[in-house]
């Protein structure tokens, strides 16, 4: 496969997330890279975090492996406390260089938040069934499934998520 040209592929900064819950991430820019590449049993897409941005709301998967790479900048990875990570329970700084994963299946809910001034740049994974995932976001009256979005009664969202 050669090189991908990142400027030539489309950056967005959609998300099928129904409000409120969609404010924190209109910071949050990406490519999806997989489809440009042809790949076609994993996502990966690179992003870039605006200052104040969210890369997502705190959330963790049921049926997909999560993996991400920081390049540039760096920003407050947020954990559950008390998950079992390691050292980095609850709060910790992402700089370039570093790589963190979660296993599917772990209840560990997780985002990255950019607390600093500058745009911090990184690499996102996942491999999983798609069509089979589902997961919850601990801090919200949210949960996903491969159709969108639920309130945790139950009670179905509008929004879709976005592929």
């Amino acid at each position: 496969m050669p090189k991908l040209d990142l400027d030539a592929i489309p950056q967005t900064n959609a998300t099928g997330y129904p409000a409120p819950f969609d404010d924190e991430v209109q910071g949050r820019w990406y490519r999806r890279l997989a489809p440009v590449a042809g790949l076609t049993r994993m996502g990966v897409s690179h992003v870039t975090l605006k200052p104040g941005a969210w890369s997502s709301q705190r959330h963790w998967h049921r049926e997909e492996d999560e993996l991400l790479v920081m390049l540039e900048g760096e920003a407050v990875l947020v954990e559950d406390p008390g998950s079992g990570s390691g050292a980095g329970d609850g709060e910790s700084i992402v700089r370039p260089g570093d790589v963190v994963a979660w296993a599917a299946g772990a209840k560990n809910g997780h985002h990255l938040q950019n607390r600093s001034d500058a745009d911090c740049i990184f690499v996102a994974i996942s491999a999983g069934p798609k069509d089979k995932d589902s997961g919850e976001y601990p801090d919200i009256d949210m949960v996903f499934d491969a159709e969108g979005y639920a309130r945790k009664d139950g009670t179905r969202y509008a929004a879709k998520r976005t592929p």
